[in-house]
């Protein structure tokens, strides 16, 4: 699925690039394994290449996305009838699909909420993740200049 070389999306972990593809024996069972460098927290990751589907390991998002994570910034409301504890649920559920338009979501609604009031210290750590992930996968995305990225992250 996956290539030597390829960037990648790790959910709640951010982006990385695929360095090897190995051969390991742990536990006494051989397997294939992506070893995976995260450029975020510059952790290596090791996944079975027969577990990649379930891991909702990605590829970087593409120039073609970018309408849509900015039609996301300009439009749409967060649920203003969730109370703060559910708000932090719906967005680490939204966080963990690792999907590029559900972590768009969360920076903009984190965003509108830091305008209107404070954010208690879980919200503003989530903001943060959730802004260096967006802007790390944007940032490898072809065609997309940092001013574009800056604009609405």
């Amino acid at each position: 699925m996956f290539q030597i070389g390829d960037n990648i999306v790790y959910p709640m972990h951010g982006v990385g690039i695929i360095e090897a593809i190995e051969e390991k024996e742990i536990l006494g069972k051989k397997q294939q394994y992506y070893i995976i460098k995260m450029s975020i927290s510059n952790l290596q990751v090791m996944i079975p290449t027969d577990k990649i589907s379930s891991s909702s390991l990605r590829p970087v998002t593409d120039i073609h996305a970018l309408e849509h994570i900015i039609d996301i910034f300009q439009h749409g409301e967060p649920d203003r009838l969730l109370s703060r504890t559910q708000s932090y649920k719906v967005n680490m559920d939204k966080l963990k699909t690792g999907e590029i338009q559900e972590g768009a979501e969360v920076v903009r609604d984190l965003m509108r909420m830091k305008k209107e009031k404070a954010l208690n210290t879980s919200e503003k750590k989530m903001l943060d993740n959730a802004r260096e992930f967006l802007i790390s996968e944007l940032g490898l995305v072809k065609g997309i200049t940092e001013n574009q990225i800056k604009s609405f992250c």
